[in-house]
């Protein structure tokens, strides 16, 4: 028997997939709260919603452009060491926030800092090593694990902070999550290793990252994921940063609020291990393109029909269940067209388009409503992005690029 058969066998690498499911939950859990500290902080400082809108929209600017450098530090001096330094970085992005003396401690350690954090410790890094451990029948299924993961940070970290604001304020809620951060680099050690070790580091093609990206800008079909990818940015961030204080703005009572992001967190995670199993049976481009017109459907919905605390819930859930169920067939497209040898480089790229959405829905969420005192503007483009990303989902091959024979499989 060979060594890649034995590689090959079906057992699944727990302690790896445990360790980087983790890592996901807290470093999506925090970011994914922020929501929830806009209100009591500009009520104690006194800036404006905009500002505020800014340093996330900063945050996931940074998340974006991050994730590709991070990524190909990662393929290439391993996984750990990046994970260690988002860690701390986010542990010290976190303290800054918490220090309200000035906006720019806002700016630079809510936006720079946690954005960056993000990319180094976010999934794009942490599926790539689940990737190159497990054989490309199961990667669908653990790219929906480490998805879940984070969603699980997301359900747990919403009531969490929310709790820890209402019992010792923001500022100290922020000191809680960064001293949390702190264990990301502990909690890192089993993923080490970078492109070239790792159950599937079988025969790579001798390529170098120039011809890797070349090879990706002349694909059509990578071009239009990436396309597709900065919608959901757009959408999920918007929500992400706004929905409280929009469910405040309707009239509904606050916990409403908490219960739907939690609700979002939850069925999130369903969602996410969904979409890992449909995609590994079912056309990923197709799947995709349906998750898009889901959203469309759901957002009109819900500023269409009566808002109560009911309709919020409701909307929450179904939200949920699309949310981050775009990542696995997204991530898994990649590794179909291109190998594993540079996922995380290629996969962070797609990922920096859908920050480059983040960074627009955030942002314009906070413009939008000190101009014209509404989100209404923002949702209904949320709901023409959603509709224009199943049209650039629909024509996608799964399939991988053409090579000649003599480059070797990958």
């Amino acid at each position: 028997m060979t060594t890649a058969t034995v590689q090959h066998r079906s057992d699944y690498p727990w302690l790896i997939i445990a360790a980087g499911c983790v890592i996901a939950a807290l470093t999506f859990g925090p970011r994914s709260a922020m929501g929830f500290f806009q209100i009591p902080m500009l009520a104690d400082t006194g800036w404006s919603r905009t500002d505020f809108g800014l340093a996330m929209a900063i945050q996931n600017l940074m998340w974006g452009l991050g994730q590709p450098f991070f990524g190909a530090v990662a393929d290439r001096y391993g996984t750990w060491r990046v994970l260690a330094l988002a860690g701390l970085m986010y542990a010290a992005g976190l303290f800054m926030m918490a220090m309200p003396q000035s906006l720019w401690f806002l700016h630079l350690g809510g936006g720079v800092l946690v954005g960056l954090a993000v990319a180094a410790g976010s999934f794009g890094i942490i599926l790539a090593a689940f990737a190159r451990h497990v054989t490309a029948e199961q990667r669908s299924f653990a790219f929906g694990l480490g998805t879940a993961a984070g969603s699980t940070g997301m359900f747990v970290f919403a009531p969490f902070s929310q709790a820890l604001i209402g019992s010792v304020g923001w500022q100290d809620s922020l000191l809680v999550m960064s001293a949390l951060m702190l264990l990301v680099p502990v909690l890192a050690a089993p993923l080490r290793g970078n492109s070239s070790s790792g159950s599937q580091s079988q025969a790579h093609i001798d390529q170098s990252i120039g011809a890797a990206l070349r090879e990706a800008f002349g694909h059509t079909s990578y071009l239009l994921l990436t396309a597709g990818f900065f919608v959901c940015g757009f959408q999920v961030a918007f929500i992400t940063a706004h929905f409280p204080a929009y469910v405040s703005d309707i009239g509904v009572d606050a916990r409403y609020a908490v219960i739907g992001i939690a609700a979002i967190g939850f069925f999130n995670i369903i969602g996410s291990l969904a979409s890992g199993v449909i995609g590994q049976r079912y056309s990923k481009p197709i799947f995709l393109a349906l998750i898009y017109v889901g959203r469309s459907i759901a957002i009109s919905a819900f500023l269409l029909l009566p808002q109560t605390g009911t309709s919020v819930v409701v909307f929450s859930v179904v939200m949920g269940l699309l949310w981050l169920s775009t990542v696995p067939p997204t991530n898994a497209l990649v590794a179909i067209m291109f190998g594993t040898k540079y996922l995380g480089m290629l996969g962070g790229i797609v990922f920096l388009s859908h920050q480059v959405g983040s960074f627009l829905g955030v942002w314009l969420g906070g413009v939008l409503y000190d101009a014209l005192g509404s989100y209404d503007s923002v949702w209904w483009l949320g709901v023409a992005l959603g509709l224009f990303a199943a049209i650039v989902h629909w024509p996608i091959r799964e399939a991988g690029v053409k090579r000649a024979a003599m480059q070797g499989a990958r």
